[in-house]
């Protein structure tokens, strides 16, 4: 960590319980991604919550804005907007190869978008929530690094309207509108609308067409919500939700600059609706039963320049010209049965107990074609489904007024179908189990430690591409062991507050992303595939801390400290023994100061830093450590806020994929290619 930010790190976390002053007390935060609702003093697990607030003082307008605010959260660029996540330096690099096999769950209002979370705007939101580590019992094979749980403004009662417009360089700018209220005078009906546009030309130029536009961003997102209450004791949630994203993919240069000079820019485009039906039933004074079922359709165009360049460049070695387009669609049903006590009814008052059954139907077709100089040179079209069913359960008792033991189980069946073009044809049936177990001391109302040991699961799968050996198409079932211990401390009648975590995480079977290149004078024969590494370890910390100084000044910080590394893997002639894990930096830290003038100014200013990381198992290649600047400053009163906006203030350049291989030409050297993160951006927002 850069030593200007590091004491002042400490000094929050360490020394703020001695700072004085006369504010009020920090609101409670409520956890709802996991199997019961609690406020998050209470959770014995590493989680991240930001809430509407926060993402509206940070001004921040997309997850991929979010997500530096989180300790050992971490994506892969490649794609317009964040897909591919890692927690705790577990994760997905890309999905070129493979059915959809996300090691990190992500959901929207409970529809699963894992692997494509390109909707998830931060307009019209009301939390977030990041829960690190496996999630065996809740969430399953979907789940072995963690869960990212999205959750939008429900409607309300009283009636309301909210809009929002954004404008700034590149020509970016925004508008949004949500409104809702009572359905009639009954009391028992309320609805939501919330809509939201944003556009933008990229923060690239293609010189050799001569636009500006080419990495654009043209994103609509609408949802409609209808909360029923048609008896007493039963609440039905309804959500239908679409999202239309027509981005631009015009991102890496020979040179490593934001200067394109690609013939062919791509495109990352995503049609996505779904649904959600969330039932609620308080049927006896000790019972509650839940039905959650969800449904979501996705269209998805991946196209990109694969020589990033043209003719006219190439020169003498022109034509060498070459695309490729990946066109998938993604079907998913799911029904979530559960049943639980109502905390302190059961068994006296000793035990809390929950049990539930889960199914999920899957179906995914990909259809890659690859042209050069126009002509079709590969091609492959795979279709896979799945069929999941779980049955899971959860047991808190409670021993003494100030313990609670915890024991989760989940046994989960998939049966999966692949087929393709290429005649590869798989059938694999696996049985998998995860579960935790969870001791938790309060030791005051504002004092509480926790140990843990959970484990986790993931399904094995295929490798999907017309370059993929046949012998490498199908790839193992990952698990994981992981150890945690934890604790929460409130402090100054509750202004300050700070949540520690320590973990050691033991892989088998690891699945790894990596690549390597079959003929050095053909970049689209980079082969990407997920192999199974022998085990490996990912350790660390993760801290975060919330301190109001005065009833005008707040600060926040978090610090994630991480350590992996390859056991006994080998990828052809590499021995990546002890080998740091791709995606994975040492560390990541935030640190906020917040101004709040009683006359209605404001000011926040955020700083983000993080470790550089290595890009892939294939090569050495590494992201250099980068640090993030964003500031704010604007006027708020009781119906109105309007400010102004900086992101990347210093306007640094930083990596955030990296590739190893030969494109150019005529002797296709293998070289360092990246992706950079966005430049400064200034903008206003009413």
């Amino acid at each position: 960590m850069p030593r200007p930010f590091f004491p002042v790190f400490v000094l929050l976390l360490a020394a703020a319980p001695a700072s004085a002053g006369e504010p009020g007390a920090l609101d409670e935060v409520v956890v709802t991604a996991s199997l019961r609702r609690q406020p998050l003093d209470e959770m014995p697990a590493s989680i991240s919550v930001l809430g509407a607030e926060t993402l509206e003082l940070a001004g921040l307008q997309h997850f991929q804005d979010v997500m530096h605010l989180v300790p050992n959260l971490n994506w892969a660029a490649g794609t317009a907007r964040p897909r591919y996540l890692q927690l705790r330096g577990i994760g997905e690099l890309e999905q070129y190869q493979g059915a959809p096999n996300p090691s990190v769950g992500f959901l929207i209002d409970d529809i699963d978008f894992s692997g494509i979370g390109m909707p998830a705007t931060s307009f019209d939101v009301e939390q977030i929530e990041v829960l690190r580590g496996p999630q065996g019992s809740a969430y399953g094979a979907n789940a072995l690094a963690g869960l990212v749980s999205v959750r939008t403004r429900a409607p309300s009662f009283e009636r309301e309207l909210r809009a929002e417009a954004s404008l700034g360089d590149y020509d970016t700018r925004s508008a949004g509108l949500a409104l809702g209220g009572p359905l009639g005078s009954s009391q028992r009906a309320a609805w939501r609308l919330a809509a939201q546009n944003f556009r933008s030309d990229g923060f690239r130029r293609n010189v050799f067409l001569g636009r500006d536009d080419t990495n654009g961003f043209d994103e609509t997102t609408a949802r409609a919500k209808l909360r029923l209450l048609p008896v007493a004791d039963l609440t039905v949630d309804l959500t239908a939700m679409y999202a239309d994203i027509d981005d631009g993919y015009d991102a890496f240069s020979i040179d490593n600059s934001r200067i394109t000079r690609s013939d062919h820019p791509g495109r990352d485009a995503q049609r996505s609706g779904g649904f959600a039906a969330r039932i609620v039933w308080d049927a006896t004074p000790g019972l509650e039963l839940r039905s959650i079922t969800t449904a979501a359709d996705s269209d998805i165009v991946y196209a990109f320049d694969g020589d990033w360049g043209n003719d006219r460049d190439w020169g003498i070695f022109a034509p060498y010209d070459y695309t490729s387009q990946f066109l998938r669609e993604r079907r998913t049903l799911s029904q979530d049965l559960r049943a639980s006590s109502v905390p302190g009814a059961a068994f006296g008052g000793h035990a809390d107990w929950l049990a539930g059954l889960y199914a999920l139907r899957a179906r995914e077709t990909n259809d890659q074609v690859d042209r050069y100089n126009g002509e079709m040179v590969r091609a492959l079209v795979s279709r896979y489904e799945a069929t999941n069913l779980a049955a899971y359960g959860q047991l808190d008792l409670h021993p003494g007024p100030r313990l609670t033991l915890t024991g989760g189980l989940r046994i989960e069946r998939r049966q999966a179908r692949y087929a393709d073009t290429d005649d590869s044809r798989f059938d694999p049936t696996e049985t998998m189990s995860g579960g935790q177990l969870v001791l938790r001391w309060e030791r005051t109302p504002d004092t509480s430690v926790y140990g843990s040991v959970s484990r986790g699961y993931k399904a094995g799968g295929f490798n999907i591409g017309p370059l993929i050996p046949v012998e490498r198409r199908e790839f193992g079932a990952e698990t994981l062991l992981s150890l945690e211990l934890g604790a929460t401390l409130r402090r100054l009648g509750g202004r300050f507050e700070t949540r520690s975590a320590v973990f050691f995480m033991r892989r088998t079977d690891q699945q790894v992303s990596t690549s390597f290149q079959l003929d050095a004078g053909d970049p689209l024969s980079y082969v990407f595939l997920t192999d199974n590494a022998a085990r490996g370890e990912n350790y660390g910390l993760e801290s975060s801390a919330r301190l109001a100084l005065t009833g005008r000044l707040s600060l926040d910080a978090s610090l994630g400290l991480l350590r992996t590394r390859y056991l006994g893997y080998h990828f052809g002639d590499r021995n990546l023994d002890g080998r740091e894990q791709a995606h994975a930096p040492d560390y990541q830290y935030t640190l906020g100061v917040q101004y709040r003038h009683p006359r209605g100014w404001l000011a926040r200013l955020d700083v983000h830093g993080s470790d550089g990381f290595y890009f892939d198992a294939s090569n050495d290649e590494r992201a250099p450590a980068f640090t993030l600047v964003n500031l704010k400053l604007g006027y708020a009163t009781s119906r109105w806020t309007a400010y102004a906006w900086a992101r990347n203030l210093f306007d640094a350049n930083y990596a955030m994929r990296g590739f190893f291989f030969g494109v150019e030409p005529p002797d296709f050297p293998s070289r360092r290619y990246v992706q950079s993160g966005d430049p400064r951006q200034l903008g206003v927002t009413i």
